[in-house]
């Protein structure tokens, strides 16, 4: 997935940086946005829930097992094309210096809103894009 190379200017200069914060609503309110455009990945109903696995239940969208199937559940790419088109967008739309913040849940945090959040973060790092990924709720108990 390429990013649009005036984005990347925007990084160079250190203008603008992207946080990527996953979490599960299960385990309490969402995390407060520190931006005036946070982009919002609803991926509760979207996506297969690993839980629902008991094999891979207490592994986390860091295991390999975990993102793979959760990528390969039908529409997960779009989904995360359309949150690489949401970022963009409220990067150049962001003021100078201002923290661009991508919020991926799902029931739990554990599974499907980590794996999203750390395939978003490749698809920026690879295209030059330096960002920072925070698992909110990763070790708190599986929700379902």
């Amino acid at each position: 997935m390429r990013i649009p190379n005036n984005l990347r200017k925007l990084t160079d200069k250190g203008l603008v940086k992207v946080v990527i914060v996953s979490y599960g609503v299960r385990h309490g309110a969402a995390p407060r946005p520190n931006t005036r455009r946070p982009v919002k990945v609803d991926l509760t109903t979207a996506l297969r829930n690993p839980a629902d696995d008991p094999r891979m239940i207490q592994m986390t969208g860091l295991d390999a097992k975990v993102r793979k199937h959760v990528l390969a559940t039908p529409g997960a790419r779009r989904i995360i094309e359309q949150a690489l088109e949401q970022t963009g967008k409220a990067m150049l739309a962001a003021p100078k210096g201002e923290l661009v913040e991508v919020f991926t849940f799902c029931q739990g945090g554990r599974h499907r809103s980590v794996a999203v959040a750390e395939e978003l973060a490749a698809a920026l790092r690879a295209n030059g894009i330096n960002c920072e990924v925070e698992h909110r709720d990763i070790k708190k108990p599986v929700r379902r």
